[in-house]
């Protein structure tokens, strides 16, 4: 075929072409509508990453919230139970110096023979009293020589030792410390070796 024929055979197809093609008006709007969709569809997707972004983020403060009201509850329940553990203190604290003032009768008494039954009376009582305090938590603590202790002892004074080994031991109590339930109720005074 010659290139005439070629250019006959375009031109009387042309107008067939011509129909069948669409116009650019059309091309472009439907270009403009598939951008659109895309855009539509690319806020859609936007929306929806900012959407499950916050969703996780509320979950975050949630699992924190829940775990620091756990923390709350178990701090209270704790600090509950030490102050039902330790609510006598007051009143056990006020005990101690009778208890004091009794052992101080008791040694005033120890070299009287002729009062016995003084003695033994305040003995009774004395024993009444500490078995009330060993049964609300309260112990006696052990000081003399025992080593030097300032979470336990209140050192009132201090002495040369007699030798080395009281350096830094304690070589007379003047006043019993107590404890309650593992806490110190009242420190020991005490004399140190130095």
């Amino acid at each position: 075929m010659s290139k005439d024929n070629k250019k006959q055979d375009i031109e009387n197809y042309s107008p067939e072409i011509q129909d069948e093609a669409p116009d650019t008006q059309t091309v472009a709007d439907n270009i403009d509508d598939t951008v659109e969709e895309l855009s539509e569809e690319e806020k859609l997707q936007n929306n929806l990453a900012e959407a499950l972004a916050e969703v996780e983020k509320e979950k975050k403060e949630y699992l924190f919230l829940m775990a620091e009201f756990d923390n709350y509850r178990k701090r209270v329940t704790r600090e509950k139970a030490d102050l039902l553990k330790n609510a006598a203190e007051r009143v056990l604290l006020g005990l101690l110096p009778i208890v004091d003032d009794f052992e101080r009768g008791l040694a005033a008494t120890a070299d009287s023979a002729d009062n016995g039954t003084i003695r033994e009376g305040m003995e009774l009582i004395y024993n009444k009293f500490i078995k009330y305090l060993e049964s609300n938590g309260v112990k006696e603590m052990q000081s003399t020589g025992a080593a030097f202790d300032a979470d336990i002892h209140e050192a009132i004074a201090t002495i040369p030792a007699p030798n080395e080994d009281l350096k830094g031991m304690i070589i007379d109590t003047t006043q019993k410390g107590y404890m309650l339930n593992d806490k110190v109720l009242r420190h020991a005074k005490v004399v140190v070796g130095e």
